[in-house]
């Protein structure tokens, strides 16, 4: 398997990058045997539609899988339509990511986990217009460096969750967003897991 994961620079033990079309890194592994080539993001600084451009560049590469931190309708739309999987929600490094991904500790998913221009302004910024879209955020913690990006049901304080406003933006049902939330309990479970370690390795 071929897989994109957005990292912060361009090594298998760099932090995964939370943003994805404004990562600064593309790290592409080939799963068979851990060999990875490593791209910089080239639309990191474009104004409007990274997320496309950057799913569109993945894409071209032949890719099987995503793994970032956050991903908005636009990017998922266009890898869908690719049909590489998307998996979002993800800390720790490259490395780690991969090994969960190997375990199948990682579900993929079709919905954004954020709104559009997720990653163009400030925290603050950003977390103002998360509030606005979900009622109360979505609990993208920012803390310690590795744990961005998590959270994703965190703050949601009704039943379903509207994508980005838009018309005819999909809907959860109650039973969708328990299991989703399930989900991002049991990988929160396993992030702690793998970051434990990683201490524990350090001291």
């Amino acid at each position: 398997m071929k897989i994109a994961i957005t990292s912060t620079g361009p090594t298998l033990d760099d932090p995964v990058d939370p943003r994805f079309g404004r990562c600064a890194y593309f790290v592409i592994v080939e799963t068979n045997d851990m060999s990875f080539e490593a791209f910089d993001n080239e639309s990191i600084a474009l104004g409007g539609g990274a997320g496309i451009q950057s799913a569109q560049f993945v894409a071209s590469k032949g890719v099987d899988a995503v793994i970032t931190g956050n991903c908005g309708p636009n990017a998922i739309q266009t890898l869908s339509a690719a049909k590489v999987e998307v998996f979002v929600g993800q800390s720790g490094t490259v490395r780690q990511v991969i090994e969960r991904y190997n375990r199948g500790d990682i579900k993929s998913t079709d919905m954004p986990n954020v709104t559009d221009h997720y990653g163009t302004g400030s925290g603050a910024d950003m977390n103002r217009g998360m509030k606005k879209v979900c009622g109360g955020g979505m609990g993208m913690g920012r803390g310690m460096g590795m744990g961005r990006g998590m959270g994703m049901g965190r703050g949601m304080n009704s039943s379903t969750w509207n994508v980005s406003g838009q018309s005819g933006a999909t809907m959860l049902s109650k039973e969708e967003n328990l299991k989703r939330l399930k989900d991002q309990a049991n990988e929160l479970r396993q992030q702690i897991e793998d970051l434990e370690s990683s201490m524990k390795a350090l001291e």
